[in-house]
């Protein structure tokens, strides 16, 4: 089973994340922030990374650096953002993203990058 790791400090977000791909048959894990994530990192790989920008700690670009300097095997990063201005894009692509998305992300648009990054999701 894919593992992806949904970081972002709302709730209502992470649990919208998590009903979305359950649904697809994917194991999800939660941060509320960066460093939370990262302590998961180290503890287990990951498929997927799905990260917002604006968390408090560690935002999503400081995770994305951090993530991205670590001797792990390494997996694709959806940053996921309200931010929609061009300095934004080119932070998070420099950082490591491979896909920015802007909020609200609906699930079929969510759902095609996650396919496109990991394959197939249905177990």
């Amino acid at each position: 089973m894919k593992r992806v790791l949904v970081i972002d400090d709302a709730a209502t977000v992470r649990m919208y994340y998590r009903v979305t791909l359950q649904g697809e048959g994917l194991h999800v894990e939660e941060a509320v922030n960066g460093i939370e994530g990262l302590e998961k990192v180290l503890k287990a790989p990951f498929d997927l990374y799905i990260v917002d920008v604006n968390m408090p700690k560690l935002d999503g670009f400081g995770f994305l650096r951090e993530l991205r300097s670590l001797e792990l095997p390494q997996a694709p990063a959806i940053m996921v953002s309200t931010e929609a201005e061009l300095p934004d894009l080119a932070q998070a692509f420099t950082a490591g993203a491979n896909v920015y998305l802007f909020k609200p992300v609906k699930p079929h648009q969510l759902l095609t990058h996650v396919r496109l990054l990991i394959g197939d999701v249905h177990p």
